[in-house]
């Protein structure tokens, strides 16, 4: 754990062959990350843009499929991190890494379930969480992996109605495990203010808070309902409005038996400028009261919030189509 009383845990959110031998090391050396996610987009920066992987593309077969090539990359990658972090894991203090399942599957639960069983086997390591969209499938996807007693991470939620499908699929799943799956619900924050602010401003109303309120009243109704070894992990936390501090979307969520995923560049600010005081949980009140604000500004949350899951499941197909359009013109 990153700060110990608190229960709440650091993970980079960052995957990349040639820093997992340096500052991934370091990192946890220091016990400032005690674990690690991964997404399409950060396997196609770290695969189209590192010089790391040539040596291990150049030796697979040329007639594998542009798909196989892609997990034979990416296993590699969490098999070590895996193992790095294994010291962590068997100390009871994370030490996870996530893979995501391919996003072209987001609508197909049985499609899903093969895939994320078939990953977990292939990678072979324990502590690796299999990654699902908060989708209908997603939902049948993670009651059926956690049963197999499978740890998963609930991606791209934006809405407090897929947090709670997601706790209650791991519940459930638990339940036929016949004991209780280290589980993540991992909710976008920065995200929703980006697509807020301007507006909001033009109207007067507090900027840079639409995030960070979504994702405490969705942490309140997680814990609210106390599902076992299940967290509430805070994703999409780099800051990409330069007036606000690097370290903003981690210091302003500070929660007990929380986790933060963050850009190693934030992790990096934060360890130097961020206050580590509680900030989470918020009242429901002071999250309604700012909500009533964003509606009287003629923003219809529920339709942004859609859009923000729609537009999150393309970006992760569109990265995941170029890592195999480049693999592909390798054969």
């Amino acid at each position: 754990m990153y700060i110990e009383d608190l229960k709440f845990s650091l993970w980079a959110d960052f995957i990349e062959r040639d820093y997992l031998d340096g500052g991934f090391k370091e990192l946890i050396a220091q016990k400032i990350i005690n674990g690690a996610t991964s997404n399409p987009a950060i396997f196609k920066n770290a695969i189209l843009n590192s010089p790391a992987y040539k040596a291990q593309l150049d030796a697979l077969d040329a007639n594998l499929e542009a798909k196989q090539k892609y997990e034979a990359l990416a296993i590699y990658d969490i098999q070590k991190a895996a193992d790095i972090l294994k010291p962590l894991y068997d100390a009871g203090d994370d030490g996870y890494v996530s893979i995501e399942v391919d996003p072209f599957l987001c609508d197909d639960a049985k499609a899903t379930i093969e895939e994320g069983k078939r990953l977990f086997r292939d990678i072979g390591r324990e502590n690796v969480m299999i990654k699902i969209p908060a989708t209908k499938a997603g939902y049948e996807a993670m009651e059926e992996l956690t049963a197999c007693g499978i740890p998963v991470n609930a991606t791209l939620i934006f809405k407090k109605e897929q947090a709670l499908q997601c706790a209650k699929a791991f519940e459930r799943g638990a339940k036929k495990h016949g004991s209780a799956v280290d589980t993540v619900i991992s909710v976008f924050v920065s995200r929703v203010d980006r697509a807020l602010d301007k507006r909001l401003s033009e109207a007067g109303v507090s900027r840079a808070l639409s995030g960070i309120y979504n994702a405490a009243d969705i942490y309140n109704g997680v814990e609210a309902l106390h599902v076992e070894k299940c967290r509430t992990l805070f994703a999409s936390t780099g800051v990409k409005d330069d007036s606000l501090p690097a370290h903003y979307y981690i210091e302003q969520l500070l929660a007990y038996n929380s986790v933060n995923t963050a850009p190693i560049e934030t992790i990096e600010a934060y360890i130097v400028n961020g206050a580590k005081a509680k900030a989470l949980p918020v009242s429901d009140t002071v999250i309604q009261e700012h909500f009533k604000q964003v509606e009287q500004a003629g923003i219809d949350l529920e339709a942004e919030l859609q859009k923000q899951i729609d537009d999150g499941l393309q970006a992760f197909k569109d990265a995941f189509s170029e890592i195999l359009e480049a693999l592909w013109k390798q054969k």
